[in-house]
């Protein structure tokens, strides 16, 4: 039909490029839906979806491909003047055609990794590239996904030199002239599609989230129109104004002394309180869904599950968010790390940080990492502790067992082996690494078995793979190994341990936990909280919902510190009958939320759409009721945001 139009050979060529970038991200969107979808979701309930996808894709396709059309406008330069020429722009879509390959595959890796499209939070690890492209290389078969996208390019490249070849043995002697209307026509319908709305408004990328299901809104996205949006929020945007404005929602909510601005609490000591030392460990990974602590029958933490009986344990603990570097920051800090698309690590605006372990006045300072501390900047947080000894990659006996350094287990006895020598009080942190990809177990883990179950069985209880549920069952080895080892130092008696997840891993969790649970991804953020001191604190489990933050304003009130809290922090055993809760943030969908111990309250920044998630099923609150628990719940969720933003560049080291 386009032949008997009389249409110029490029844009012949053009149209048939085009069903095939079609072709290419339809199939891509699809293959996401296949691998991806989530029990119970039918192809036939997300057409829109696809429908919206195809808008986007075709805004991308119009990018790519409008160079050619434009170029044409000159007759010279099109594709069919030379044989040059043909072989300029088969090249030019051969690199075009590699980058969305690349697009598609990092977008893949990251979905299947952290159950998210692939966005701009991606450059956070470019800036660590050795240590990045290394834990690449160890977890995933790399150089075959490489040969692979060159392999495909180069077929692809091969089928486009053959379509122009179809193009000119279709149209010779067929007298159709070279007609610059066609090729402006062409130039606007791409304007069209990349605009990508018949309003005067474009399509905006913040259309995906207009669904009620966060899966059909990651299906909608495409993964370039994702990643270069999102580069935006890699900027700073804090707002004082705003954070002035919401003091009072604060200061109600948090139950704030005083009208001015301000969250500085001067907290005195306890007399006689003694000098305990202290051992804070971010378990890495450390899902609450995947322990035994949650009633999940894999009984994955059988020794952290004894623990935690004879410690005040936090059974509703929950992380602000995802990523260890987020997990560090809050954990140190007190403020949830709200910037967007970059981790404040790694923002030389929000790196110099106040932190109550300075409180802890003559104690040695300790950090112990088993890997380099310059990933994602650790060591620019950590040296915030005035004095700290970073017993770090390249200061231990044993050698690294992956990228992540030395295991666990070593790095414990490495610990134990210091901190038995310390003869003045001491404050150590302790940050594991091996329950994660590429979930390497050392050969000298003696007496620890790895298991196999089924598919079926991992995958209903929350685990993606045998790999996976050992190495989670291997973190329980180690802890059990340091704890016991340590109960034969002289240390022991007199130290508090704490243990908390730097954050969770989303998955299925409905086996142990309301649906909430896995479809608001509760699951990345519930992980456990064990303060262990049994000579001093008596077993008590608790499940009201406490938070990250929380942790070192306790940990200061257990061991009678006074201590200055300058941020969102408060010690949980003193709350004097306060309110229970724990904010929220999903960097990549921009939905910010707070959890209390009856609902879980979300809102979208980046349009409006709030919702109440009860987590009793049977709840049924009036209409009214509801209407007004959003109200009051919209105004405090935003004022912890808006004061978090503001926090992260004014809690200054003192």
């Amino acid at each position: 039909m386009l032949l008997h139009l009389r249409i110029p050979k490029t844009l012949l060529w053009v149209f048939n490029l085009l069903v095939i970038f079609i072709l290419m991200f339809t199939m891509y969107r699809l293959i996401t839906f296949l691998v991806f979808r989530p029990a119970g979701e039918e192809l036939t309930e997300v057409f829109p979806a696809f429908f919206l996808g195809l808008r986007f894709d075709l805004r991308w396709i119009s990018v790519l491909l409008a160079p050619i059309v434009i170029a044409s406008l000159r007759a010279e330069f099109s594709p069919f003047y030379s044989q040059r020429n043909k072989k300029v722009w088969t090249w030019y879509l051969a690199i075009v055609t590699f980058v969305v390959f690349f697009f598609f595959a990092a977008d893949f890796s990251c979905f299947a990794y952290n159950k998210t499209r692939l966005n701009a939070s991606a450059l956070n690890f470019v800036e660590d590239p050795g240590i990045s492209a290394m834990m690449l290389w160890q977890s995933y078969p790399v150089l075959w996904i490489i040969l692979g996208l060159v392999a495909a390019v180069l077929m692809l490249r091969r089928m486009f030199r053959k379509m122009h070849g179809h193009v000119v043995i279709r149209t010779d002697g067929r007298g159709i002239r070279y007609n610059r209307k066609w090729f402006l026509g062409a130039a606007l319908l791409f304007g069209f599609w990349i605009h990508g709305s018949t309003g005067v408004q474009p399509l905006k990328w913040k259309a995906a989230f207009s669904y009620d299901n966060s899966f059909q809104s990651y299906l909608a996205l495409n993964p370039l129109q994702n990643f270069f949006t999102t580069l935006k929020f890699r900027r700073p945007q804090l707002n004082e104004s705003a954070a002035r404005q919401n003091y009072p929602v604060m200061s109600e909510w948090m139950g704030l002394q005083g009208s001015s601005f301000s969250f500085r609490r001067e907290v005195p000591a306890i007399p006689d309180a003694g000098t305990p030392n202290v051992v804070l460990v971010l378990c890495e990974s450390f899902s609450m869904y995947k322990s035994s602590m949650s009633g999940n029958p894999l009984n994955t933490t059988p020794y952290f599950d004894a623990l935690a009986k004879e410690g005040v344990f936090f059974d509703r603990c929950f992380t602000p968010h995802f990523s260890t570097a987020r997990g560090l920051f809050a954990t140190l800090t007190g403020i949830p790390d709200v910037q967007l698309s970059k981790f404040s690590t790694r923002n030389p605006q929000a790196i110099d940080q106040h932190t109550i372990i300075n409180d802890f006045k003559d104690y040695r300072k300790f950090y112990f990492l088993g890997g380099s501390p310059s990933f994602n900047n650790f060591e620019g947080l950590v040296k915030n502790i005035g004095g700290v000894d970073m017993i770090t990659e390249g200061k231990f006996s044993c050698k690294p067992k992956d990228v992540w350094g030395i295991s666990d287990q070593d790095l414990f006895n490495e610990a134990n082996k210091v901190l038995r020598k310390q003869q003045d009080p001491f404050f150590a942190i302790i940050q594991t690494a091996d329950n994660h990809r590429p979930f390497t177990i050392p050969q000298n883990a003696a007496g620890f078995e790895k298991k196999k179950l089924t598919s079926e069985e991992l995958k209903r209880y929350g685990f993606e793979s045998n790999e996976e549920y050992n190495a989670f069952r291997y973190f329980d080895y180690c802890i059990a190994g340091f704890m016991e080892a340590a109960r034969k130092e002289p240390y022991f008696d007199n130290t508090l341990f704490v243990f908390i997840g730097d954050h969770g891993v989303s998955g299925d969790a409905t086996a142990v936990y309301p649906q909430v649970w896995t479809s608001n991804r509760l699951t990345e953020e519930h992980v456990p909280l064990l303060f262990y001191y049994p000579s001093k604190l008596p077993p008590a489990r608790h499940s009201e919902v406490v938070s990250q933050i929380d942790v070192l304003p306790t940990v200061a009130g257990i061991a009678g510190r006074a201590y200055t809290n300058t941020t969102l922090g408060r010690d949980l055993l003193k709350k004097d009958g306060g309110r229970n809760y724990a904010f929220t943030i999903l960097h990549d969908e921009g939905q910010i939320g707070m959890i209390t111990d009856s609902f879980y309250f979300t809102s979208n920044l980046n349009f409006k759409k709030e919702e109440l998630h009860f987590f009793d099923p049977l709840a049924n609150y009036p209409p009214h009721v509801k209407d007004s628990l959003i109200r009051r719940m919209s105004s405090v969720t935003t004022a912890f945001y808006e004061t978090a933003k503001w926090m992260l560049v004014h809690n200054k080291k003192q």
